[in-house]
């Protein structure tokens, strides 16, 4: 196998002379679609491998090498690609780049497989199985988030009835399918939806608490008013009593006068 400083060489030498295709010293692995990758990271998976390389293709079967008693990674790993043609873009373009401060070493190989590997290509299943397992973590989570709810439900009485988008949340989050690849942005969405309504919920309770406030306020004034006028009732009357009872006595008094009697009336 070449090293990474031979294989930037070859690749700089056919750019100047623009080589074609069929004349590169790619077309020598032509009968292969396997890639040999080294100096990789230890704490990386098969899955991590194949997030790397699958930017240059579709990889399809991917052997990290592990120790057989300790299971860790030795560093090192095959990978074979749908297309041939997408071993030369990762050879050219991932040889020398560097993973949390390691430097891939990546080349063509002809790779054969042991005796005790499956015949058929394994990233799918192995996809696959970290998809279900991150969907676990997420059903995890979320079936935790259900019986704190159910817990805080038992602890005190619901104060309000749910909204109509938070019942939607709940319904996603329950019986949407797990492997519908929409759904993680769905529930998002729908969690900006339950974010407004909880808003407009809380604008319309200040809203109606205020207006509640300033009917109570014009309340309290006006029976204020009925109170104050109320207590001040006997003092009109008493007045008005007296300034009938003075005009009686003013009429008698200019009677008399006219009369010529005597200006105390006699019947007060």
């Amino acid at each position: 196998m070449n090293s990474i400083r031979q294989v930037q060489a070859l690749n700089k030498r056919e750019l100047e002379n623009a080589v074609p295709s069929n004349a590169s010293w790619h077309a020598d692995y032509r009968d292969t679609a396997y890639i040999y990758i080294g100096g990789l990271p230890f704490d990386l998976s098969e899955g991590d491998v194949v997030t790397i390389f699958s930017q240059y293709g579709e990889p399809v079967h991917v052997n990290l090498v592990r120790d057989k008693e300790t299971g860790k990674s030795r560093g090192f790993a095959f990978l074979k690609y749908e297309d041939q043609r997408s071993t030369d873009l990762a050879v050219d373009n991932l040889g020398g780049a560097t993973v949390l401060g390691r430097m891939l070493r990546v080349d063509h190989t002809r790779y054969k497989r042991r005796d005790d590997e499956d015949e058929g290509d394994n990233v799918a299943q192995l996809m696959g199985e970290a998809g279900h397992k991150d969907t676990d973590d997420r059903d995890t989570d979320d079936e935790k988030r259900r019986r704190k709810k159910r817990r805080t439900s038992d602890a005190e009485p619901r104060r309000r009835p749910l909204l109509k988008e938070e019942r939607e949340l709940e319904e996603l989050l329950t019986n949407h399918d797990d492997e519908d690849p929409m759904k993680e942005f769905l529930i998002e969405e729908k969690k900006e939806e339950v974010t407004q309504a909880l808003e407009r919920l809380e604008w319309e309770e200040k809203s109606s608490r205020k207006q509640d406030s300033s009917r109570e306020r014009s309340s309290h004034h006006h029976r204020s008013q009925r109170r104050h006028g109320d207590d001040r009732r006997p003092e009109r009357e008493r007045r008005h009593r007296d300034r009938r009872s003075r005009s009686r006595e003013d009429r008698h008094r200019r009677r008399a006068q006219l009369l010529g009697h005597s200006t105390t009336p006699k019947n007060l």
